[in-house]
């Protein structure tokens, strides 16, 4: 999983896109799903995400950016529909960052991200300083990795190209485990 927002503070700041990519334990894709949100408060955007995500509310209108609810029940379906009954643990660059944000878009529809998730979430940087890795920032983590980043172009950068890069980066760790 990876979001993108409109600033650092789970709510007050609000999801604008969100990428998912199930995949079994060995890292194999299953299904991606990529939502654009529409913010209710888009005025709150802080300049800082919109250097990193290249939010505007026309753009992001014009893109058929959904309300939050109608992102959740899709986000819901598409859980449904991939998960086919089987338990999934949320694995996030910046798991505490994710998740907080998917509880906020949830509680407002007066639901839980839980419903979708097992109780533990695994944070990829916590994967790779066990192994002994000491670059957490992605950059640095994907450079020592050899793998491919995401990118750093603001109209480029989404939720989907980050959960790309988790996704490379989980596979490229547990292939150091073996």
């Amino acid at each position: 999983v990876d979001v993108e927002t409109t600033g650092l503070l789970p709510g007050y700041h609000e999801m604008v896109d969100i990428g998912m990519i199930m995949t079994d334990l060995e890292g194999r894709e299953v299904d991606r799903l990529f939502v654009r949100l529409q913010p209710e408060h888009p005025e709150r955007t802080s300049e800082g995400a919109r250097a990193v995500n290249a939010f505007d509310p026309k753009e992001w209108a014009s893109l058929g950016a959904l309300s939050p609810k109608d992102a959740v029940e899709r986000i819901v379906s598409f859980h449904q529909g991939a998960a086919r009954g089987r338990d999934v643990l949320l694995v996030a660059y910046n798991s505490h960052f994710d998740a907080a944000f998917l509880d906020h878009l949830f509680r407002g529809q007066g639901r839980t991200w839980r419903e979708l998730y097992y109780y533990f979430v695994l944070d990829i940087p916590s994967m790779a300083w066990s192994l002994g890795l000491r670059q957490l920032d992605g950059s640095s983590l994907t450079k020592a990795l050899g793998i491919e980043d995401e990118p750093h172009v603001a109209s480029e950068h989404t939720g989907l190209t980050g959960a790309d890069v988790n996704v490379r980066v989980y596979r490229a760790l547990r292939e150091r485990q073996t």
